[in-house]
């Protein structure tokens, strides 16, 4: 947003065990597709809202070797604190995937997508850009969205690219909390978010359909 500086720094394997995020943290995965089954866990950015990303790039784990041999104990710990809130776009994607790679839950979570959706149910328009064009103003580019994710050496492209996913989500979470309060809508999104582990996890067990539909 304003006065802020873009910025990103990218770490291979792990979160360097200085880097303090504070309390809230966005994060945001980018994989090589969209199966939690077939597609690997490639690359995990995360910031603290004040411009600067943190991007961690994971490397590739043979099939079958299990969660076990996907260590990465500092990034691992920060997505199970319990007193650290995880902002995401699309929480029940990343929260699955983070499970499917490491076996750790990700909570407490917040997702902007599910707020968008609550706070701003004149318009069907949820994805991140389009969110971020209405609520902030701000043109966040989608052209790097196919890419090949698990290339031992990504570009500056694709990094610039999965740094502003994250960029930008503190700043959205204050604009659409404001709306939510406004239209009494808060209880609903924080209940929905407390609830996002579980409907990752079951997901990943098979239930993709919608398991409230008659």
């Amino acid at each position: 947003m304003a006065g802020k500086q873009y910025s990103y720094l990218l770490h291979k394997n792990d979160l360097p065990a200085d880097v303090d995020l504070g309390p809230v943290v966005a994060i945001d995965c980018e994989t090589m597709g969209l199966s939690h089954y077939r597609d690997r866990l490639c690359l995990v950015q995360l910031s603290d809202g004040n411009g600067v990303a943190h991007l961690v790039q994971l490397p590739p784990v043979a099939m079958g070797e299990g969660n076990g041999a996907r260590t990465a104990p500092n990034l691992v710990k920060l997505l199970a604190d319990p007193t650290k809130l995880k902002l995401f776009h699309f929480a029940r994607f990343d929260i699955a995937a983070l499970y499917k790679h490491f076996g750790v839950v990700t909570r407490p979570v917040y997702c902007t997508k599910i707020a968008s959706r609550l706070a701003r149910s004149f318009t069907d328009k949820h994805g991140l850009k389009d969110v971020c064009k209405d609520v902030l103003g701000v043109e966040v580019s989608k052209m790097q969205q196919s890419s090949d994710w698990g290339a031992v050496n990504l570009n500056d492209e694709q990094l610039r690219y999965a740094a502003a996913d994250v960029y930008y989500l503190h700043d959205l979470k204050d604009k659409l909390d404001e709306i939510l309060v406004r239209e009494a809508r808060m209880a609903l999104v924080q209940a929905c978010c407390q609830f996002l582990p579980e409907r990752a996890l079951l997901d990943l067990a098979g239930w993709q359909e919608d398991i409230f539909s008659h």
